[in-house]
């Protein structure tokens, strides 16, 4: 019963649900939960899983492709080359002098030259699943320190490609005949290279010509499985094809994010693959934790602490020096040193290749494996040791200075949920005043529309919190409803009420019973939708009857303020007491009728227009005044 996917499944699904809240609620993050939950389920504790956790790490690790996407969905091309000079400059320094530095320190233990070229290499990699989650948790990505991490990480999965190619030259038997090009091993370097940029091109063009054109089609179907099954579609096969030409899949899918993150549904696909990623990292992190060898680690405790804390003892040294050569400051170059001193999971597959290549034996890479793992579990708690004892040492008081972390410049002060007919007019109305705006819209043909006119706008479903948090309403300064959906337009308010209930709600109103449904839920400025037109049309139906002009705004604004009070009093009863509610509105009918009927009787004579004394325009006038004086500032 144990071997079976179930039983599996329950096991991981449990490590995960128990031990990630207690690591969250001990201050340790969630990484270094899983990693422990994978420990104590592992073969060495509990024994709940064993030889198996190999087979799930290969899946897991599509976690990290996942991940991959989404920063790449994240960095505009504008930003990625923005970038270029640390992902180049400091990322390629990282590789080639840690690479050298743990090269020699191999060669001085007796290592032959070529396996510790070999590890050198391996070693030069950082863990970009365990680093960029916990920098993402923590809130440190956007940091100087965390956007040089980043940079260093990205090129690393870059330097994947090189360091494969380069590995065949250090075998101990060297490849002299070519017999197949379809295989990886058998295939000329040219060939590879046209293979590799053929690639590249294929995913730079799709995501242009054939991505885009998709989502617009899925959009308009209106099928949320569909989008989604689309999104893992896109991420599965493009990770497939960079595995055919021998290229790191996390890279090749963090290149179609990055072709995406310009479009409208870049927000969609965000929330749509989150899930997933979450899932697979978190098991990605169990496997890793399960996989760690007590047996090894005890029958060779010093070689193998050796090995990890030399190892990244010398990362350390020379991350420090490199952030020190591109004016890092302190607290960003001790963030950068410890956030790369371990060492990545794509070691497994270079040590992995190592022994099939013939560069070093299986007795060899056995310890390095574990020393691999064990420097992935150290990761978080370094963090821990990093935030609360060298940052605050490190740190002066003006720590929190606003250019010490990244912002987006384009955040709107006005989201507007819903762009149609109602929407584009108080859309028009503030972009005329240079308000910059943010819509939100389910209409594919609208969202292509006003992404033509340059506006900000995001597809989706205005009720989920992480688009409308990806749209920057914590940021914002006011949120306008103009959805034409009454439920939806309940539940987007629902929501907003509750996650962010400092933000100023206009809300558009279907009739009265959702007037009402909106006020309950705190909506404080709800409009009728209808209501102002037929005002104005009812104004001018008293004009062209002959009504002054003057008489006609003031008998309509009387009426107005009837109406307004009325409808808060029915408020009160709507729902509750539908005898009462109907009495009370009979009552109010016949008593605006009189107050009508009393307002002026000789409005068809040429005498005096009671509309123009002054007592009125002195009390119009004050009116006015308020409503100036309550208008928000532009």
């Amino acid at each position: 019963m144990t071997n079976t996917i179930l039983f599996q499944a329950l096991v991981y699904l449990a490590a995960a649900v128990l031990f990630v809240p207690i690591a969250k609620r001990l201050g340790l993050g969630a990484v270094l939960g899983y990693l422990i939950g994978g420990v104590i389920i592992g073969p060495y504790v509990l024994r709940l899983v064993g030889s198996d956790s190999q087979h799930v790490m290969h899946f897991a690790e599509f976690g990290v492709v996942m991940m991959l996407f989404l920063v790449g969905l994240e960095l505009r091309p504008a930003l990625l080359w923005q970038l270029r000079k640390p992902i180049l400059g400091l990322g390629g320094l990282q590789v080639a002098v840690t690479a050298g530095v743990v090269a020699g320190a191999a060669m001085a233990f007796g290592v032959d030259w070529k396996p510790a070229i070999a590890v050198g290499l391996t070693f030069s990699m950082s863990s970009t699943a365990i680093v960029l989650s916990t920098l993402a948790e923590r809130g440190l990505l956007k940091t100087q320190g965390g956007q040089a991490t980043f940079s260093v990480l990205l090129m690393q999965d870059i330097a994947v490609i090189p360091i494969l190619a380069a590995f065949p030259a250090l075998a101990a038997v060297v490849v002299t005949q070519i017999t197949d090009l379809t295989s990886e091993a058998g295939r000329p370097a040219w060939a590879s290279a046209l293979l590799v940029l053929g690639a590249v091109v294929g995913i730079l063009l799709s995501g242009r010509l054939i991505i885009r054109p998709l989502f617009r089609f899925l959009a308009a179907a209106k099928l949320r499985e569909s989008f989604t099954a689309a999104a893992l579609l896109i991420v599965i096969g493009i990770a497939f094809l960079m595995d055919q030409v021998g290229v790191s899949q996390a890279l090749g899918t963090f290149l179609a994010g990055v072709v995406l993150a310009d479009s409208e549904y870049r927000h969609e696909l965000e929330t749509d693959i989150e899930p997933f990623k979450g899932l697979l990292l978190g098991l990605f992190f169990i496997t890793v934790g399960a996989q760690l060898d007590f047996g090894l680690i005890a029958s060779e405790p010093l070689g193998i602490a050796g090995i990890v804390f030399g190892t990244m003892a010398l990362k350390l040294a020379v991350l420090y020096g490199l952030g020190r050569l591109f004016k890092l400051d302190r607290p960003a170059r001790w963030l950068f040193a410890f956030g790369l001193a371990q060492i990545g999971e794509f070691a497994f597959v270079l040590l992995t290749q190592g022994v099939k290549m013939g560069i070093f034996t299986e007795g060899f890479k056995s310890p390095l494996v574990a020393a691999v793992a064990i420097s992935m579990v150290l990761t978080p708690p370094m963090f821990v040791l990093l935030e609360r004892v060298i940052l605050p040492r490190v740190t002066d008081k003006a720590a929190e200075r606003p250019h010490d972390k990244v912002h987006d410049d384009h955040e709107a002060p006005v989201v507007i949920a819903g762009y149609g007919r109602f929407g584009q007019m108080v859309g028009r109305i503030l972009r005329a005043n240079r308000v910059p705006l943010t819509i939100l819209d389910l209409d594919p043909e609208i969202v292509d529309l006003v992404s033509r006119l340059g506006i900000k706008v995001y597809y989706g479903d205005a009720s989920r919190m992480d688009l409308l948090h990806a749209a920057g309403l914590s940021h914002a300064r006011l949120f306008v409803i103009a959805v034409d959906d009454k439920a939806q337009a309940t539940s987007i308010a629902e929501q907003v009420r509750h996650h962010y209930p400092d933000v100023p709600i206009l809300a558009r109103a279907v009739d009265r019973q959702h007037y009402w449904e909106l006020r309950n839920l705190g909506v404080k400025k709800v409009f009728r939708e209808t209501f102002s037109s037929a005002y104005e049309t009812g104004i001018e139906a008293l004009i062209q009857l002959g009504y002054r002009k003057h008489t006609a705004h003031r008998l309509a604004r009387t009426w107005r303020d009837h109406e307004e009070k009325v409808l808060e009093e029915l408020g009160e009863l709507w729902g509750k007491d539908q005898q009462a509610y109907f009495s009370r509105l009979r009552t109010r009918l016949d008593e605006a009728e009189r107050l009508m009927r009393d307002e002026d009787p000789t409005v068809y004579e040429g005498g005096s227009d009671a509309g123009w004394n002054n007592e009125s325009l002195r009390k119009d006038r004050h009116v006015d005044a308020q409503a100036t004086d309550e208008a928000p500032p532009s």
